[in-house]
């Protein structure tokens, strides 16, 4: 099954029933302030008790259509863990003129206080703006006083003249929501494409009202055309979805991004059709999509230019003849040279040439520039447009549904993709955010292909472990550890915001044991696996009863707990990359004991071979050798495989705290 269906099977809908209700800002009740848990999950840090929106569109003589976004939201805080809920963010364009504006009004915190409700109202130092990219920023608030018990509650207006999308709707948050409505009022003029996704079909209402407007000026702007007066007469198009009693979407192990899976509905600006004007298209479909993008001055336009870095790269690819040699000189040249500035987007900000010249650019300038510096040495390279996982995945036609590039070499060995923007990736290594199931490559000529990111062959790490078990039931030992490709890359990344020091307290904490002799190898050769060798000591691995002892084969490496406990899971299962562990432990026993007993030898398999789990193990005088291995074959399971994986694992624990039993002789 391909990664893509997998992901829309994950998005099918069911249907709920819904009755609209109403309510309005300043109408805070005891009630709401006494209640101490919520009635259908006392375990709830916070609920929405409503959140309310509606997109509609004004029209005025001198700016024509404005899209206005509006939102109520009342929120009760259980308890501190809820805190967060009383914040709120929302990010709005900012890029060229006319910008988007947003304005919070009615932001409100109630608490009861003596048996009256007490008010505090939103001041100045809690409202703040932050620049997120060139193109956009967000508005945030922090509610004042803010308690448990606290109900506060706030409205938004979001104002913009770029009709390409309406913002998002949620119906399913973390927390639970008691109601969630949404209107939309749409002009005639503009075709709008909606998709909806998630477990829960909200209840929806169709309606029409029809819209007078008229125009005194000579300058009418509208449609084209000029006349001293007229009267327009046009049809909004109306649609409430109603959801009430929407369970909180609880994020469990291996979920690329449990917000893919959240109840939602979206609108895509499809195509516009005006008074005595043609019908305009807009993203109807993806090659309306990817012709947008490649042709737009800060995308296929800075493809275009190279004269910036031409005599540089002429001194790099002097004496190199294959194509592979030239890939990875280009790559490594860029990856070396350029330093990514913690944005991401496929458009340029600033340009290549600023970048290259800076030594420092977004993601699009870092591997666009990548792309045409591989094309200059006449590699047959593209951009691959993408959505990080954090972002979403993009299932429909959508000029922003994407937010990221790299680049992708076509050879004789099949697609190469590079992503240079980070020191640590190495050809087909991309960022682990990056591994979010299908990009788009785009060709010069304004065709695009679909291309699966995941990555299909295993990652490995390989564990070998000598152990001295000691009459006073402690043990010591020595480790080495190799982690291969995306194994080396996350062991590097940690490394990146980890010092030595703060990683070895952790590995101590985690694993219970007292580590010296620390060494890593390999650590900036990203060729080569990183390899990391210490001595131990552990004190309480070994159990002690009369004159025998107890020990799992894998002592503190054992897999003790199933990562999957949920009775049920509608969502794919996501390891991001394929993997093999494998780990060697020889075991010296100590004098005057002998094996009394061993787990026997096992091998558990997965069904379609995509995970296979084999335990060896043999005794040899005072030697015991252990060798476990674990394959997960294949990046991402389907739902309906998550019954078998918790099977599985649940025998991988069995297996694993099975006891060696050694016995005094």
């Amino acid at each position: 099954m391909s990664i893509k269906k997998i992901f829309i099977l994950g998005l099918l809908i069911t249907f709920s029933n819904i009755y609209a209700q109403k309510f309005e800002l300043g109408k805070v009740t005891i009630a709401e302030l006494q209640e101490k848990t919520h009635p259908k999950d006392t375990t709830a840090v916070a609920a929405i008790l409503y959140n309310v929106g509606r997109t509609y569109f004004e029209y005025s003589q001198n700016d024509g259509f404005i899209m206005i976004t509006e939102v109520t939201t009342r929120v009760k805080i259980y308890k501190k863990e809820g805190y967060e809920w009383a914040n709120k963010a929302v990010s709005f364009y900012v890029g060229n003129s006319p910008e988007e504006s947003v304005d919070f009004s009615k932001a409100v915190t109630y608490n009861l206080v003596n048996g009256a409700i007490e008010k505090t109202k939103l001041k100045s130092e809690g409202e703040f703006v932050e620049k997120t990219n060139k193109y956009y920023s967000t508005k945030k608030i922090t509610m004042p006083n803010v308690k448990v018990g606290s109900v506060i509650e706030y409205k938004y207006e979001l104002k913009s003249k770029y009709f390409s999308k309406f913002p998002d709707w949620d119906f399913q948050e973390q927390i639970l929501v008691n109601y969630s409505e949404y209107k939309t009022v749409i002009p005639e003029y503009f075709l709008y494409n909606t998709y909806r996704k998630g477990s829960l079909k909200p209840l929806e209402t169709k309606t029409s009202s029809k819209i007078s407007i008229t125009l005194t000026s000579k300058e009418l702007g509208f449609g084209g055309y000029k006349k001293d007066s007229e009267t327009i007469n046009y049809t909004n198009s109306i649609v409430t979805y109603l959801s009430e009693n929407i369970p909180a979407i609880k994020d469990e192990v291996y979920v690329n991004n449990i917000e893919n899976y959240s109840s939602s509905v979206k609108h895509e600006l499809s195509a516009t059709k005006f008074p005595n004007d043609y019908t305009k298209a807009i993203s109807q479909t993806w090659e309306d999509v990817v012709k947008t993008i490649y042709e737009s001055d800060e995308f296929g336009g800075e493809l275009n230019k190279s004269n910036y870095f031409e005599e540089d790269l002429k001194a790099i690819l002097a004496g190199l003849t294959t194509q592979e040699e030239k890939t990875n000189a280009i790559f490594n040249f860029v990856q070396s040279r350029m330093n990514w500035n913690d944005y991401n987007g496929y458009r340029c900000d600033d340009g290549v040439k600023k970048a290259y010249k800076d030594k420092k650019g977004n993601i699009a300038e870092i591997n666009i520039m990548l792309v045409a510096m591989l094309r200059y040495a006449d590699i047959k390279s593209n951009p691959v447009l993408l959505s990080t996982r954090s972002n979403g995945i993009p299932v429909y036609p959508s000029i922003t549904g994407f937010n990221y590039v790299v680049a992708a070499v076509e050879s004789d060995k099949g697609l190469i993709l590079l992503d240079a923007s980070n020191k640590n990736t190495t050809p087909n290594i991309l960022p682990m955010k990056a591994l979010n199931w299908f990009g788009k490559i785009i060709r010069k000529n304004n065709t695009s292909e679909d291309i699966d990111l995941m990555p299909k062959q295993n990652s490995k790490s390989v564990i070998n472990l000598f152990v001295n078990i000691n009459v006073d039931a402690s043990i010591d030992g020595r480790i080495q550890e190799q982690y291969f490709d995306y194994n080396a890359l996350n062991f590097r990344e940690k490394h990146k915001i980890l010092s030595q020091e703060n990683y070895l307290e952790k590995l101590e904490k985690e694993s219970n044991i007292e580590v010296s002799d620390y060494t890593i190898a390999n650590k900036l050769d990203l060729t080569k696996p990183v390899i990391e060798t210490y001595s131990f000591k552990r004190s309480n691995s070994i159990e002690k009863i009369g004159d025998k002892l107890y020990f799992s084969p894998l002592l503190f490496l054992a897999e003790t707990n199933n990562p999957f406990t949920q009775e049920k899971r509608e969502y794919p299962i996501d390891y991001g990359f394929p993997s093999q562990e494998k780990i060697n432990l020889n075991i010296t026993i100590p004098e005057g004991y002998i094996v009394e007993s061993m787990p026997e030898k096992t091998a558990i398999g997965i069904s379609d071979n995509l995970g296979i789990f084999r335990l060896n193990i043999s005794n040899t005088a005072n030697k015991i050798q252990v060798i476990v291995s674990t394959e997960i074959n294949t990046p991402i399971f389907p739902a309906d495989y998550y019954e078998e994986l918790k099977a599985f694992y649940g025998s991988i624990v069995k297996k694993e705290t099975e006891k060696i039993v050694l016995k005094k002789i």
